[in-house]
């Protein structure tokens, strides 16, 4: 499980899109937290923390929110649920919060990491990774940082399939069809047949420009 990181916002009750404008001048993010009851919050956050706590992966790993209402902070578990960012500048423009109940089961991507060399691969296959990311379904505070998949023992054409990856006690994965996360592909008579005429294209070209000489 993932150390769990704080960060502090504080409520805002000018809305709209020039006060969003005001807040964006002075390093602030506007946002709004939602409890997952229906409720929402305006909230704005200073850009630097913000950053940094979205790149250390908060839209998959619960940190506590703490929303600053005059003076007196309110500790919320939450998630970053979405964050837009300016099309050109890699400025925050705004970032939405969604409170999560401890006690309840959630569904997040989680992160695939492979480790070792894959017996395939030395043979000269071809290691590919199907999916980034692996969608589970767990308590908030069960959520892995990562799933490791070990492909030392992978053949060529052959592959894990997410049935068969170990999850952490409590962690399940969410799949409606059985899929392929990472295998270990060859080399297909097409793939082969195109490089032999890029080779036979080559030649002739070289060819061509022997004869004009």
């Amino acid at each position: 499980m993932k150390e769990q990181q704080n960060l502090t916002v504080t409520t805002r009750t000018d809305t709209g899109k020039g006060a969003c404008r005001k807040l964006r001048a002075k390093n602030l993010v506007p946002g709004v937290y939602y409890d997952g009851k229906g409720a929402n919050i305006p909230v704005m956050a200073e850009e630097t923390p913000l950053t940094k706590l979205y790149l250390s992966g908060a839209s998959s790993h619960v940190f506590n929110l703490l929303i600053d209402v005059d003076g007196k902070k309110e500790k919320k578990p939450a998630l970053i649920w979405s964050l837009l960012r300016h099309p050109v500048k890699s400025k925050i423009m705004h970032v939405d919060f969604y409170g999560v109940d401890l006690e309840k089961e959630i569904k997040v991507h989680i992160p695939v990491e492979v480790e070792g060399k894959a017996k395939g691969v030395v043979v000269g296959g071809r290691l590919e990774v199907f999916r980034d990311t692996i969608e589970v379904e767990c308590l908030p505070m069960s959520i892995p940082e990562k799933l490791v998949l070990d492909v030392t023992d992978l053949d060529a054409n052959e592959s894990i399939m997410v049935s068969e990856v170990e999850f952490p006690e409590g962690v399940k994965a969410v799949f409606d069809d059985n899929f392929a996360v990472v295998g270990v592909v060859t080399r297909s008579e097409t793939e082969e047949l195109e490089e032999e005429g890029e080779d036979e294209a080559v030649e002739e070209d070289a060819e061509g420009e022997a004869s004009e000489e």
